[in-house]
């Protein structure tokens, strides 16, 4: 099982760049599916959730070929015949995102059978608010022996209010709408750039879509879609954490490939702690004197849905809280589980507590080298974070969870000036 090491310490200097956005790579590969012709998807991610997605996809049927290097991260797709409209276990277990493909195999089959997800222990995901969409729209779903059943002749247009905002739930419904039959009317939708992309991408297909990244999208069923190409979004969580780690290490960075109008609430708090930032149309440049006595100060954090401060985000900036001068709080609002990481940055010399959805942040003190234990992906992200300002070296285990949304994040950080190495590599090679 791969292991990072960490020796903490330096500033990191220089230029990193923000790889394509797994939260919208994976909705958009399942899109795919809408459609008999290819669809050529480019910035895809070079992380392990896509190759699940491939291997699934695969598995029904479709042709999938992934490009990298050369191909400069384009992805090419083709579900001609879909023979095998199943997600199974065995490939979606690991992986959150299996759900997305429910929707589109029904509209486009009129069958589905899907495992029922997996993917990080950070708290209840349910996926009946995509039941009780599909059956609005005309579907019969049942449940046996870990997977969903849904069969109909047509999806039918409806009018949908999801009882609460979900990204997966509103992606995934979005897709069955655009081949039902009439208008599907949706309200208290989630407004995530991920969902804004891939109804980009539909429209780019021929889908008929009105308010994405509104509370409300109305969609006008069409009888067939076609091929596109499209562009995935950059990963506004990889650029987050990658201006955190610039801000913690007291570096100067320049956070590339980016879209700053997808950052706000962590660009507004990482400002109120006290870092300063340029940004400019696609880059941020963070500039901190890190924990130095006084230089950062304490803010409170709130998780919302977006535009509110993501969830996502909410362990690396704990992490920055770690280290500045006073009193923080974190209220976690979207996920029940997901402080897993406080018990490991305690272990570094953190001063947290937790209360319910709420932590309490006493930062100032000087981070210590430990072996700690990864217990989802953006946990990982946090304790990468840490050991970058920790004194000596630290063992991160089960950093497989990172590899499942990080592209390469040890090379990344190699090149700004971070001594960070997976177990058994040599400092200064890649």
């Amino acid at each position: 099982m791969d292991k990072f090491v960490v020796r903490g310490g330096n500033p990191l200097l220089g230029t990193i760049k923000v790889s394509g956005a797994k939260n919208s790579a994976l909705p958009c590969m399942a899109a795919a599916i809408l459609t008999e012709d290819e669809v050529i998807l480019e910035n895809i991610p070079q992380v392990q959730d896509i190759e699940t997605e491939r291997k699934l996809l695969a598995s029904m049927g479709a042709e999938v070929e992934l490009g990298y290097g050369r191909a400069q991260h384009r992805t090419r797709i083709k579900c001609g015949v879909l023979s095998d409209p199943v997600a199974k276990y065995e490939i979606v277990k690991t992986m959150r995102a299996s759900s997305l493909v429910l929707g589109p195999l029904i509209a486009r089959t009129g069958i589905a059978r899907v495992a029922m997800p997996g993917g990080c222990a950070i708290g209840g995901r349910p996926i009946d608010l995509h039941i009780k969409g599909l059956e609005a729209m005309g579907a019969t779903i049942t449940q046996e022996h870990g997977y969903l059943e849904a069969r109909t002749d047509r999806l039918k247009g409806a009018h949908i209010v999801f009882d609460k905002i979900t990204v997966t739930g509103t992606e995934d419904l979005l897709m069955a709408a655009c081949l039902a039959d009439g208008e599907t009317l949706f309200e208290n939708c989630a407004r995530e750039p991920e969902v804004t992309d891939l109804a980009a991408m539909l429209t780019a297909m021929g889908a008929r879509i009105e308010g994405a990244g509104t509370g409300t999208i109305r969609v006008q069923g069409v009888t067939r879609l076609h091929g596109a190409r499209h562009k995935i979004n950059p990963d506004r969580i990889e650029a987050g954490t990658f201006l955190i780690a610039g801000a913690i290490t007291g570096g100067d960075l320049n956070v590339d490939c980016l879209n700053p109008q997808h950052l706000g609430s962590v660009l507004s708090k990482l400002e109120r702690c006290g870092v300063k930032l340029d940004i400019g149309k696609d880059h941020i440049r963070v500039r901190s004197e890190g924990s130095q006595s006084g230089h950062l100060k304490p803010v409170d954090i709130t998780t919302e849905e977006y535009p509110g401060f993501p969830t996502d985000m909410q362990a690396q900036f704990m992490a920055l809280l770690t280290q500045c001068d006073g009193t923080s709080s974190v209220t976690e609002n979207i996920f029940e589980n997901r402080f897993m990481h406080v018990s490991e940055l305690n272990r570094m010399g953190a001063n947290i507590a937790v209360n319910g959805r709420t932590a309490t942040v006493r930062g100032g003190a000087p981070l210590q080298s430990a072996a700690v234990m990864c217990s989802d992906l953006r946990a990982s992200a946090a304790l990468v974070l840490a050991a970058l300002v920790a004194d000596g070296e630290s063992i991160l285990d089960r950093v497989y969870h990172m590899d499942r949304g990080y592209e390469r994040l040890e090379e990344k950080l190699r090149g700004v000036g971070a001594q960070i190495r997976r177990m058994g590599e040599v400092f200064g090679k890649r």
